[in-house]
C-alpha cells in the first residue's frame, strides 16, 4: 500500500522578502558601504575628506556609494549656499543603528581569521592536487 505524503507549498510571500533581504544586505555587505558607515560613525564629513579616508575608492564609486546609502535612508547629505557650495554627509538615526551589527561582524572577522586562512589553505591544496 502507498503512503501519502503531505507537501508543504512555500508561502510565495517568503520569496519576496528573501529577494528585498537580499537586497539589503547587498547595499551594507559591499566593502565600500561598511567603510563608510564606520568613518561617519564620527560624525558628518565632506565628499573629499571620506573619499582621503577610505583610501583607493574613486571618485566614481564614493559618489555611487553614497548616493545608494542616501537612498537607502542610511546617509543624509545636506547641502550648504556657500560658494563653493559644501556638501556634508552623515549618518541617520538607521545608519546609526548599523554600526553595532557592523562592528560585530567585524570582530567575528578578526576573532576567526587564522581559521579561514587554514580553511583556505587546505582547500586550495586539495583544489590543486584535482
Amino acid at each position: 500500500m502507498l503512503e501519502h505524503k503531505e507537501v508543504t507549498v512555500p508561502d510565495p510571500r517568503l520569496h519576496v522578502d528573501c529577494r528585498k533581504v537580499s537586497q539589503v544586505l547587498a547595499r551594507i555587505g559591499d566593502k565600500w558601504s561598511v567603510l563608510i558607515v564606520m568613518l561617519l560613525g564620527d560624525g558628518p564629513h565632506r565628499f573629499n575628506e571620506i573619499k582621503r579616508m577610505v583610501g583607493g575608492i574613486s571618485q566614481r564609486m564614493l559618489t555611487l556609494t553614497l548616493k545608494g546609502l542616501e537612498r537607502d535612508g542610511l546617509v543624509t547629505r545636506t547641502v550648504f549656499p556657500t560658494i563653493p557650495p559644501r556638501v556634508d554627509y552623515e549618518l541617520t538615526d538607521l545608519g546609526r543603528s548599523l554600526r553595532e551589527p557592523v562592528l560585530g561582524l567585524g570582530q567575528w572577522a578578526q576573532t576567526h581569521m587564522a581559521e579561514i586562512e587554514e580553511a583556505r589553505v587546505k582547500f586550495d591544496r586539495r583544489v590543486e592536487r584535482t
